[in-house]
């Protein structure tokens, strides 16, 4: 796993290969922060939460670009003790891995996020709900930022909610902002 930019860019962790997780793809990864360095400033103090982290790159990029904190749930017991040691081999205080059910934390959650990025497994039978679940949990900042990456069978363009896709090859990124409302949306 490598980080494709910002203070970390270039520094690898090597994945135990047991590992079931599918990592967003190092393309994928590279063209969604081309798109988010248009929409955030990293380093104006952003929060953000990774809901199923995985192996935590989603989180390192975003730490590596200056988020302030981030927030990663993981349900996996190894994936979780993964993400600790590469926090613990960053030395960073910026990130705080939580082992936890990621349907648990949201309905429980009171903190607010400026980005909340969440890759659950493609066949997870919920995977629909989370735009929902997310923005009715009141997670996100006025201006926050949801983006859930899927798979091409689902669809979002019709959600109240959705702002925009992306997608790189088998790779698709739905966003969703609260303020945003279906008539304002663009698919790219």
């Amino acid at each position: 796993m490598r980080i494709v930019s910002g203070i970390y860019k270039g520094r690898r962790f090597d994945v135990p290969h047991s590992f079931k997780a599918r990592p967003t793809t190092d393309f994928a990864k590279e063209n969604l922060f081309n798109v988010l360095s248009n929409l955030i400033d990293f380093e104006d103090h952003v929060q953000a939460l990774d809901l199923f982290a995985g192996t935590g790159s989603i989180s390192l990029e975003l730490l590596s670009r200056g988020c302030e904190q981030v927030i990663s749930i993981e349900k996996d017991r190894d994936h979780y003790q993964f993400i600790c040691k590469v926090m613990r081999e960053l030395k960073t205080d910026a990130w705080m891995p939580l082992h936890a059910d990621v349907f648990k934390y949201i309905s429980r959650s009171k903190q607010q996020f400026d980005l909340i990025f969440a890759d659950p497994p493609y066949a997870l039978p919920e995977l629909a709900s989370l735009p929902d679940l997310v923005l009715q949990n009141n997670l996100l900042k006025e201006n926050g930022l949801f983006i859930l990456e899927h798979g091409k069978e689902h669809h979002f363009e019709h959600h109240p909610h959705f702002m925009q896709h992306r997608h790189y090859g088998a790779v698709n990124f739905s966003f969703f902002q609260p303020g945003v409302t279906a008539t304002e949306t663009s698919v790219v």
